[in-house]
């Protein structure tokens, strides 16, 4: 029968590494905000902000395209077109002293379009062909843009008048300083991009929010702070930027489906270690098996729950996804004498933590149901072991990749004790486990 899980263990990440989404985003949004309020720049750094939309839009643009980021490149496009459409109003005022006539027309209708492209293009994820994805979006992009032309130039006045219109005075405050759709616009715009990172948490989705509030920060100060379009535009694609930098990374670094650090991390890590150090293999116990009799799917879900547990190990340790069902906890400046209890509470967690499997095609219909099911044992439980080799650093093991092969070779001692226990590379043959647990 094809299973699925009914207990949640795909809650793998911490809530901090939800918070580290916005820890590019932010010091980009707090300097922008800052460098706008300063009384001057200095001359290099105008010029600096003068370029760098457009130098954001080709090489952030060819930059997304390499990674097959269309979203991206048109986020990118549509924060150009609306910075070049302001920049031609602001040059104008700062050239001239005064606005040009269609200032307030072009000013309230930008306002009002780009949180909602910008919203648009931010939840529009990739899933056609590329070229035919590109197409649609710039359709798209032509499509609001014709429009928007065609009834300002046949209806300017009319246009003009129906965006500062207050629509609903009971909702208008003194301190709006926009029109009061472009509020509207901006606080749809908010819950789209804010259900979508909270169904789909990554560094994108954070910078799209941080960077929807850069531009509600900005467009009221367009016309006050000499620097405010320039500065924070520039900001705002260099979050984006620096967002799909980050998912690049995280895609050579860090494992997809576990959430772990993937094998190049532990590499990486290995090149950096001192002369003390401990590490353990860990192996799913007939994760085979198990794949084979309840479906991939779980097989998944108990490779996350036990990426989860080994997560949570202390001392001092860090766990990897070494490959398949195989993971790797590394101990920098440590004994096995002092990894061990940490290794044993890993194992034990694993083990003693169930699950519960159901058959997908009798879900109960409510959670009343539900419960009534788990109270009378209606779901199956099964509960998953993990089998552990460890090797420290020693004189004849001076490489990373020595340690390795001993702590595969405790490993494969463990699997032949029985599974679900530890075994030390410096055990002898025929000692008795250091843990055991139910085989």
């Amino acid at each position: 029968m094809h299973s699925s899980l009914a207990q949640d263990v795909s809650v793998i990440r911490p809530a901090n590494l939800r918070l580290s989404h916005f820890f590019s985003s932010l010091p980009l949004l707090a300097g922008g905000i800052v460098a706008a309020l300063l009384p001057g720049l200095s001359e290099f750094f105008i010029s600096l902000f003068n370029v760098l939309p457009t130098l954001l839009l080709l090489l952030g643009g060819a930059f997304c395209l390499v990674y097959g980021r269309q979203r991206e490149v048109f986020l990118l496009l549509a924060l150009y077109v609306g910075y070049f459409l302001l920049d031609i109003q602001v040059d104008h005022f700062r050239d001239n002293g005064q606005i040009r006539g269609d200032a307030a027309l072009v000013f309230h209708l930008i306002c009002l379009l780009l949180p909602l492209l910008y919203a648009l293009y931010g939840c529009w994820e990739e899933r056609s062909h590329l070229a035919q994805d590109m197409f649609a979006r710039a359709l798209v992009l032509l499509a609001v843009s014709a429009v928007a032309f065609g009834l300002t130039r046949r209806y300017p006045q009319g246009i003009a008048d129906w965006l500062a219109q207050i629509h609903w005075p009971s909702l208008h405050g003194a301190w709006m300083n926009l029109a009061q759709l472009v509020y509207l616009a901006f606080l749809l715009a908010f819950i789209a991009l804010s259900v979508q990172y909270l169904r789909k948490p990554r560094p994108l989705h954070a910078a799209q929010l941080v960077g929807l509030c850069g531009l509600l920060w900005m467009l009221p100060q367009v016309f006050i702070l000499a620097n405010a379009l320039q500065v924070m535009i520039s900001m705002v694609m260099l979050m984006l930027v620096a967002a799909v930098a980050h998912e690049a990374y995280q895609m050579a670094f860090r494992d997809e489906l576990t959430g772990l650090p993937g094998r190049r991390a532990l590499n990486e890590r290995l090149q950096r270690l001192g002369r003390d150090y401990v590490i353990a293999m860990v192996d799913v116990d007939h994760f085979k098996k198990f794949n084979d009799t309840h479906g991939h799917d779980v097989g998944d879900q108990v490779l996350r729950l036990v990426a989860g547990q080994l997560r949570k190990v202390g001392g001092g340790g860090k766990a990897y996804r070494y490959g398949g069902e195989e993971f790797t906890l590394l101990f920098p400046g440590k004994s096995v004498e002092q990894s061990l209890p940490h290794i044993e509470a890993v194992r034990m967690a694993i083990e003693q933590y169930r699950m519960q499997l159901r058959d997908p095609q009798n879900r109960p219909r409510d959670d009343r149901e539900g419960k009534q099911r788990r109270a009378g044992k209606a779901a199956s439980e099964v509960s998953v072991t993990v089998s552990m080799g460890v090797a420290e650093r020693q004189a004849e093991q001076r490489t990373p990749q020595e340690v390795i092969k001993e702590a595969d070779k405790a490993l494969y001692s463990a699997k032949a004790a029985g599974r679900n226990c530890i075994r030390s590379a410096g055990q002898r043959r025929g000692a008795v486990k250091l843990a055991s647990g139910r085989e």
